[in-house]
C-alpha cells in the first residue's frame, strides 16, 4: 500500500455548497491558499436542486425576523456584512439576469446553473482549488488542522466546516458536521425537518386525501406565527408557501390553525344570507369562495345540511370556524427527504458572530445550514449561506 499523498494549504473548506463556495470565494480573493472538500462529484448540487432549477438565491426584503434561532440576534452581524445587494452587484458583473417574484424573491431567470457557474469561476480566478469525490477519514488538531481524506492527508491553519444539514440526503447530505462539533466538544441544538410538508392524522387523511391537487390562497398559525400564502393538498398531507414556512416552528403535538378564507369574514357572509329570499345551503353558498371540491368534503363533515334559513346561529358560528378557523393536528412532517433545511444545528453560543470562528478553538468555523440559524421560505437560507460564507471568508 503507497504512502498517503501529503498536502498543506492555509484553509480547507469542507462542503462546496453555497456557504463553502462564498467562504473559499472570498479566503481566495484575500490570497489565501484554500482548498474545498466535497463527497459529491460536482459543487452545488443543492443550489441546482432549488426553485425548481431556478434557485431562489435571495430576497429583498432580508432581516433577522426571516430566521429561527435560540439566539435570534445572532445572524445579525453576519447579514449586515455581505447584504442581498451584494449577490446581486456579482450577478450583474458576471451578466447573469435574474428576476424579481412575490414577497421580495429574486429567481435565477435561466437557470441555477448560471449561478452555480459564477461561483466556480470566482473560485478558479482566485486559485482555490477543489477535490471531489473526496470522503472524510478523521479530523484532528494540533498545532495545525490535519484531514484525512480518501486522496491525501491534508494540514491547514483554518478549517472551515459548510457540510449542510440534513435536508436532501439525495443530494448527499450526512451529519457530518454535527458530529465533528460533537467531537471538539461543541453544544450542538436539536435538529428537525423544516420549510417540509406537513402529514395527516388519520380522520383527515380519510376525509382530504382525495383533494390532492387543490390550492387555495390562505393564512396559518402556529406558535405565534403567522403566514399568508398559498397552501396545497397532497395525497397524505398539506404542502404549499404557508404550510412549508409554518412546518419549521410546528413541534409534535402543536395544532396548526387555518383560516381558509382570510379576507372573509365567514360568519358575517353566512347571517347576511340567511336573510336573503331562496338563500339555499352553507354548501352552496361557500361555493362561490372555495373549490368545489373542498366545499363538497367540507359540507360532508362541518356544514349542517338544510336550507339556511332553518340553520340556528350557533350552527352557521361553526360552519364558519371550519374556515375561519380550521384546527389541523399534523401526524408528523415528511422527514429530511422532503424538507428544504435543517432547522437547529451548531450552537450560536458557539461561536463569534461577526465571524462564525469557533470562540474556543482558534481557526475552526462553522457556516451556512450546520449553524443554528435557519430562513423562512423565500431566499433566506442562501443569504444566511452568502453572508455567513463572506463573514468566515473575510477572517480565515
Amino acid at each position: 500500500m503507497g504512502q498517503q499523498q501529503q498536502i498543506d494549504t492555509d484553509v480547507i473548506v469542507l462542503g462546496g455548497g453555497a456557504a463553502g463556495l462564498m467562504c473559499a470565494r472570498e479566503a481566495g480573493r484575500r490570497g489565501r491558499h484554500v482548498l474545498v472538500l466535497d463527497r459529491a462529484a460536482q459543487v452545488g448540487l443543492k443550489i441546482l436542486l432549488s426553485g425548481g432549477g431556478k434557485c431562489n438565491f435571495t430576497n429583498r426584503q432580508c432581516g433577522a425576523e426571516n430566521y429561527i434561532s435560540q439566539n435570534p440576534h445572532f445572524c445579525k452581524s453576519a447579514l449586515a456584512q455581505f447584504v442581498p445587494d451584494d449577490f446581486l452587484a456579482l450577478l450583474e458583473q458576471h451578466r447573469i439576469p435574474y428576476e424579481q417574484r412575490e414577497q421580495g424573491r429574486l429567481f435565477c431567470k435561466r437557470s441555477a446553473e448560471d449561478l452555480v457557474g459564477m461561483l466556480e469561476q470566482q473560485c478558479h480566478r482566485f486559485r482555490v482549488n477543489f477535490l471531489f469525490d473526496c470522503t472524510v477519514a478523521s479530523i484532528t488538531k494540533q498545532d495545525r488542522f490535519l484531514v484525512r481524506t480518501s486522496y491525501a492527508d491534508i494540514t491547514a491553519a483554518s478549517l472551515v466546516v459548510a457540510t449542510g444539514g440534513l435536508s436532501y440526503p439525495q443530494a448527499g447530505a450526512t451529519d457530518l458536521g454535527y458530529r465533528l462539533a460533537q467531537q471538539f466538544g461543541l453544544a450542538v441544538t436539536p435538529c428537525q425537518a423544516g420549510l417540509v410538508p406537513l402529514l395527516y392524522g388519520r380522520e383527515d387523511q380519510t376525509m382530504l386525501g382525495e383533494l390532492a391537487g387543490i390550492a387555495v390562497e390562505g393564512a396559518v398559525s402556529c406558535q405565534g406565527k403567522r403566514f399568508v400564502e398559498s397552501i396545497l393538498f397532497t395525497h397524505q398531507g398539506l404542502s404549499g408557501p404557508a404550510i412549508l414556512n409554518v412546518s419549521s416552528y410546528w413541534q409534535e403535538g402543536d395544532v396548526i390553525t387555518i383560516d381558509w378564507l382570510p379576507e372573509v369574514d365567514v360568519d358575517e357572509v353566512l347571517v347576511n344570507q340567511k336573510q336573503q329570499k331562496g338563500a339555499g345551503t352553507v354548501k352552496h353558498t361557500m361555493a362561490s369562495y372555495l373549490p368545489n371540491r373542498m366545499v363538497g368534503k367540507w359540507a360532508q363533515r362541518y356544514f349542517p345540511e338544510k336550507p339556511l334559513a332553518e340553520c340556528s346561529t350557533e350552527q352557521l358560528r361553526q360552519a364558519a370556524e371550519s374556515i375561519n378557523r380550521w384546527q389541523f393536528r399534523p401526524r408528523a412532517t415528511e422527514g429530511y427527504h422532503k424538507a428544504e433545511v435543517t432547522v437547529g444545528g451548531v450552537s450560536t453560543d458557539e461561536l463569534s458572530s461577526r465571524t462564525l470562528e469557533v470562540l474556543k478553538i482558534k481557526g475552526l468555523y462553522f457556516i451556512g445550514e450546520v449553524v443554528d440559524v435557519t430562513g423562512q421560505l423565500g431566499g433566506y437560507n442562501l443569504q444566511w449561506a452568502w453572508s455567513s460564507g463572506f463573514a468566515a471568508g473575510q477572517a480565515v
